[in-house]
């Protein structure tokens, strides 16, 4: 991973093959991580989050908002209850009629994160029990986008008003994304086989 020149000139090869930071200047939004930082250790790989192939334009009040805590959640789920290793996947959902800033750079109408630890602990909350071996979540990109996937929450604060998450099964999630992108779609191998701490299978 290189830096982008500090004068902003970049390579036309560059330009080709990838959004550039100049793609999000003046564009009203954020630059939302698909894989987030904060969901790695090693300060190499944190560092490499940051990367814009690994970043999609995103909403403010998303970014930092119900997607944020999200992200937080997850990260402090794994860590208290799934045996390493766990296997996180984010993605998004496009627009049926593609968005796109600067004319380049696609615009999600939703994001979507799945997670799977085969290998968790025993002392599980049974509160907890949904959450394991797999769960998901789909977000909200767009105030305007209709409710059929994310209901939206009207008691919200203004600032993350439509941009809500709604968390759920695996197989709910694989059921969206076979609508909008068409094909069979599994996320994990072997539907993440699950396995408890201290199993012999």
């Amino acid at each position: 991973m290189k830096p982008f020149p500090k004068n902003g000139s970049v390579d036309q090869n560059v330009r080709d093959s990838q959004a550039v930071l100049g793609d999000y200047r003046n564009s009203n939004y954020t630059k939302g991580h698909l894989s987030p930082s904060s969901h790695h250790r090693a300060l190499l790989d944190q560092k490499a989050t940051f990367s814009l192939t690994n970043i999609v334009p995103q909403q403010a009040g998303s970014n930092s908002g119900p997607w944020a805590v999200l992200e937080q959640e997850v990260a402090h789920r794994l860590a208290a209850y799934c045996k390493e290793p766990a296997y996180l996947v984010t993605g998004v959902l496009p627009y049926v009629a593609k968005h796109y800033i600067a004319n380049r750079v696609a615009v999600p109408e939703y994001l979507w994160s799945a997670y799977c630890c085969p290998s968790f602990s025993s002392t599980l909350p049974p509160k907890l029990h949904p959450f394991f071996p797999t769960h998901a979540a789909i977000g909200r990109n767009d105030r305007k986008s209709n409710q059929e996937i994310v209901p939206i929450n009207p008691d919200v604060e203004p600032s993350v008003w439509g941009y809500d998450v709604r968390r759920m099964t695996l197989e709910t999630l694989e059921m969206y994304l076979q609508e909008r992108l068409g094909g069979a779609i599994s996320i994990f191998d072997n539907r993440c086989q699950q396995q408890y701490e201290g199993s012999t299978e």
